[in-house]
């Protein structure tokens, strides 16, 4: 017996029977979303272009179209390197991105792949809820303050690595990435007689550059632009990492030694200001190209179960 269902034919959507969505957009659609996109480019470039031009003007110089300065001298950034204070910072920084970054990708992936041993590891599906919980919960300032004084890293660089050596995102995704790997290549491993620190040093590792590349980036941005932690943890403005002299003489006015060097001659204070910002930023701006093709690879596949 016919019924109404009988009637009804789904036929997939062609030609003008198509989702708007799925269509080509006019040429003045895409005219004004080109323009659009371009003038959002040109506002979050200005401010950066406007510190580069900064950086290179002379003290006596004038804005021309109040962007590019009429005289051009590069005193800013010879004060800055010679004084040392700028390049001793620019190493400590280096030194604990290096270090701390390493230290934190190397533990957050043997934890990562640890918790993903459900059955091998004791007590895994309990740690990982620990984990979890310092997502929604902290300890705070003081607590913090107190126990890395009681360790004795107080004006070490140590306490600027130990106490945000693994993050609980980072291994999260690190531990989805591991997840989705296929698991006929570890019991292969393991019928060849290797174990468990075999397969994560041959096989897991290997398999895992993009997602490795996107949480180290990660971590050396974090290290990088470490603030806070080197404020409360370092007494000795020696140790001080690039963030903190860039406080000291950007957001503080504080004047360099360095401004009547005769050697050198003349220059603005806006100018050094602008000089270290550059000097800053540059790093990560030089290893960023590098890492962004993993970006997509890396964050979504690990950010992805299924």
């Amino acid at each position: 017996m016919a019924t109404a269902l009988d009637s009804v034919r789904v036929t997939p959507p062609t030609g003008s029977n198509r989702p708007v969505w799925l269509g080509k957009p006019p040429l003045a659609i895409r005219v004004i979303k080109g323009l659009v996109i371009a003038g959002i480019v040109l506002i979050m470039l200005y401010p950066f272009v406007y510190v580069i031009l900064s950086s290179f003007g002379a003290p006596t110089a004038q804005r021309q179209f109040g962007l590019f300065p009429s005289e051009w001298t590069t005193n800013a950034y010879k004060t800055i390197f010679t004084g040392g204070i700028v390049t001793r910072s620019l190493l400590v920084s280096a030194g604990v991105t290096l270090v701390g970054t390493v230290l934190s990708v190397g533990f957050t992936a043997m934890l990562a792949y640890g918790l993903t041993r459900t059955r091998q590891v004791p007590f895994a599906r309990a740690a990982l809820i620990m984990i979890l919980l310092t997502m929604l919960f902290s300890a705070g300032i003081i607590p913090n303050y107190l126990l890395v004084k009681s360790l004795g890293l107080i004006d070490t660089y140590a306490a600027l690595i130990f106490p945000v050596l693994i993050s609980a995102f980072n291994m999260i995704v690190m531990r989805n990435f591991f997840m989705q790997l296929p698991s006929e290549l570890f019991d292969a491993a393991r019928v060849d007689g290797a174990g468990e620190w075999r397969i994560f040093t041959s096989l897991v590792l290997p398999l895992s550059k993009a997602v490795l590349a996107v949480i180290g980036l990660f971590y050396a941005v974090g290290y990088w632009n470490a603030y806070f932690n080197p404020l409360i943890y370092l007494n000795d403005p020696a140790k001080w990492p690039i963030q903190l002299v860039l406080n000291q003489y950007v957001l503080q006015g504080s004047p360099m030694s360095q401004m009547e060097n005769p050697d050198i001659g003349a220059v603005a204070p806006q100018s050094v200001q602008m000089a270290i910002v550059v000097v800053a930023t540059l790093p990560i701006l030089i290893v960023y190209p590098f890492v962004q093709k993993y970006f997509t690879k890396g964050v979504l596949t690990g950010a992805i179960k299924g």
